[in-house]
């Protein structure tokens, strides 16, 4: 990731805060249509240099295939999932903010509750049939 600058956020906050800003703007003309929110997305995965782009894509897989009550969308550039129109599930390129990896993260909407202290995000190298195990069970949990 690129140093903060005098306003204290990177080049890559910025870039995300801009491609917010299209988002809602996008949003706003795709309305409820789900298709044209997805295509969205899918050109978005299309940005992304693999092996991320290809990561994001089964992540995607995964989400339509096990949770298809969840809404796809972008949120800062990334792939999200929304219930009652609220993220709930995130997926975070590592390559496009410069990390040595992606992250799996949920919004204060996801059900995962325990105790005074929990996790709200998981870093991600590789995407295997464990890992999706997993993640389908820390999702399942998140929905409620």
């Amino acid at each position: 990731m690129s140093p903060k600058t005098d306003d204290g956020f990177s080049a890559e906050e910025k870039a995300a805060m801009k491609e917010r800003a299209k988002e809602l703007k996008a949003a706003a003309k795709a309305g409820q249509d789900q298709a044209a929110h997805e295509k969205i997305l899918l050109e978005k995965f299309a940005e992304l240099t693999e092996p991320d782009r290809s990561t994001a894509t089964r992540f995607h897989e995964l989400i339509k295939r096990n949770f298809p009550m969840l809404a796809a969308k972008t949120w800062y550039g990334m792939p999200a999932y929304n219930k009652e129109g609220k993220v709930l599930v995130f997926f975070q390129s590592g390559l496009k903010f410069g990390t040595r990896y992606c992250t799996v993260g949920f919004s204060d909407q996801a059900a995962l509750d325990d105790g005074n202290l929990w996790p709200s995000s998981f870093a991600l190298k590789e995407l295997t049939p464990e890992v999706e195990t997993q993640l389908i069970g820390v999702i399942r949990k998140a929905v409620g």
